[in-house]
């Protein structure tokens, strides 16, 4: 998941980024840690020269939702579509459909020049006209995932064919990473065919038209989803394989057993079981690297108990994290208690300080003051229906009720979870996982501020929508770190979620699987993908 599933969604940090991969280890050298050796890939220089020709068959966590750029939600996308502009390792937005953008001013105004000799996969033109109707339907759309990126912008106008100008409200140091942010986070840089949304209409999302290395074929739900090369496609030479194949396997185990026997040539994983038998076997390749954000759990703050910031508290020092780690990530797992990891330079240390710690007598006290105030703690814990869903629910739950609080356990399939229960808010607390990212800009305005578009939980705090506001506006890096720091002091105090662990998004290859290119919240690039 992330920011919407497909995308769970959504990339490790180096240093300079949101998050750092310094540490980088093999399994096969050091068996009791995860294999992040190849955060981003494989080395195109160790993988010989590229073959054509050929599908892949990928395996997916979760059916996709769409492929509608304002509904997000799919890790498939990134077969149809390119994006305007694309994050390196270090998190900043670089030139890929669009060849450049840049500002004069400061960042008040960005010009953005594209790619000559690009079109859509219907044979219509991609340029200009075709990014202001896509910027202008994700900021007339009330529920688009990409609205939020849309506030600064005052005007935007064709300057020529292939020149967009963007005049801003104010400096915005940030704006183009909008245009590089992976599909399913929401974005301003995945660009569908006009004529094709236009045509289409609410069926668009089934019948998606981009200027990316494949073509659409064939959607069957949760059966497959079919793509074939796209001939005209601007990279010449690519993409290599004739088709991809996407199969939504849910379930972990099976999920992985069709990868180790060839079933399947390709895993994009989400959880620690998968991710640890990988990096473990010799004949599989494992792309992971951890960073910041990962996997929590919203408090449904428009409901009791969880209104009180005393139960918020009991319930997170009710858990016992080396018995988490031991039970759900092998021992294995990095715990969190802030949205960055420790060693990134956003990381404060005042918020993990802040943080509470394990204490079962504690918490046991704070509910007991609670139901002596007249308050019932009870509530319902709401997740997916994988084995990792159900362990996790289970060992909470045991937490839970030693500190005197009932939970009961609602276990839903990936769509019913994610739309009608996370994104109606019906749900007392619920999983997520989230990142990891290249880039602190957006996932904690997503997922802190006011209204922000993962902020399923309701969170609020003027204070923490000003530092969040500042960070993205400022173009002092010292200023920026400043401002993420107190968002996050801020955010340990209120306690809007339960921190569990870094995120264990991986992609899991066979070893014929060759030119693996990706963000590390599992978005990947297909068009160098072969297979030798």
């Amino acid at each position: 998941m992330a920011a919407a599933v497909a995308a769970l969604a959504a990339v490790v940090l180096v240093a300079t980024g949101c998050g750092s991969n310094g540490g980088a280890t093999s399994a096969a050298t050091n068996p009791d840690k995860l294999d992040s050796s190849k955060p981003f890939g494989g080395n195109p220089a160790d993988e010989g020269t590229p073959k054509s020709g050929g599908t892949l068959i990928v395996g997916m966590y979760t059916e996709a939702r769409s492929f509608d750029p304002v509904v997000g939600s799919n890790l498939m996308a990134s077969a149809v579509y390119d994006s305007l502009l694309k994050m390196d390792d270090k998190g900043v937005a670089k030139p890929y459909l669009a060849q450049s953008m840049d500002t004069p001013d400061g960042g008040t105004t960005w010009v953005m020049k594209l790619r000559p000799g690009v079109t859509f996969q219907d044979g219509t033109p991609f340029n200009a006209d075709a990014v202001l109707f896509n910027v202008k339907r994700q900021m007339d759309t009330p529920t688009a995932l990409g609205k939020l990126y849309t506030e600064p912008i005052a005007s935007m106008t064709a300057t020529d064919d292939l020149t967009i100008t963007f005049a801003l409200k104010r400096p915005t140091a940030t704006f183009p990473t909008s245009f590089a942010l992976p599909f399913s986070s929401g974005n301003l840089g995945t660009i569908a065919s006009p004529t094709a949304v236009q045509k289409e209409g609410a069926d668009y999302g089934r019948n998606p038209v981009g200027a990316g290395p494949f073509s659409f074929v064939q959607w069957i739900p949760n059966n497959k989803i079919v793509v074939k090369k796209f001939d005209n496609y601007w990279d010449k030479g690519k993409p290599y394989l004739d088709g991809i194949e996407f199969r939504p396997i849910s379930d972990t185990d099976a999920r992985y057993a069709s990868v180790a026997n060839g079933d399947i040539d390709l895993d994009i994983g989400g959880f620690f079981s998968e991710l640890r038998r990988a990096s473990l076997d010799k004949n599989l390749n494992t792309y992971y690297g951890p960073g910041g954000d990962g996997q929590y759990l919203y408090y449904n703050l428009t409901k009791k108990p969880f209104d009180d910031k005393s139960v918020r508290r009991a319930l997170i020092m009710a858990i016992d994290p080396k018995a988490l780690n031991a039970t759900q990530y092998n021992n294995v797992g990095q715990l969190a208690t802030t949205p960055f990891a420790e060693g990134d330079q956003y990381f404060s240390q005042a918020a993990a300080d802040a943080y509470p710690k394990f204490d079962q007598a504690g918490a046991k006290k704070l509910i007991d003051a609670y139901k002596a105030g007249g308050g019932n703690p009870d509530f319902t814990y709401n997740t997916g229906n994988s084995p990792d869903d159900h362990q996790m629910g289970q060992f909470l739950q045991a937490q839970w009720a030693a500190i005197g609080v009932n939970v009961e356990l609602q276990f839903d399939d990936i769509s019913t979870f994610i739309g009608p229960i996370i994104q109606g808010t019906q749900f007392g607390t619920a999983t997520w996982i989230s990142g990891p990212y290249e880039n602190p800009f957006p996932f904690m305005t997503n997922q802190f501020h006011t209204g922000g578009i993962n902020n399923y939980g309701k969170y609020s705090n003027p204070e923490v929508d000003a530092a969040l506001d500042q960070a993205a506006a400022t173009t002092d890096p010292a200023a920026q770190i400043a401002a993420y720091k107190k968002a996050q002091e801020l955010v340990a105090a209120d306690l809007p979620v339960i921190w569990l662990s870094r995120a264990a998004k991986a992609a899991i290859a066979r070893p014929n699987v060759k030119g693996v290119s990706r963000y590390l919240s599992s978005e990947l690039f297909f068009a160098g993908t072969w297979k030798s």
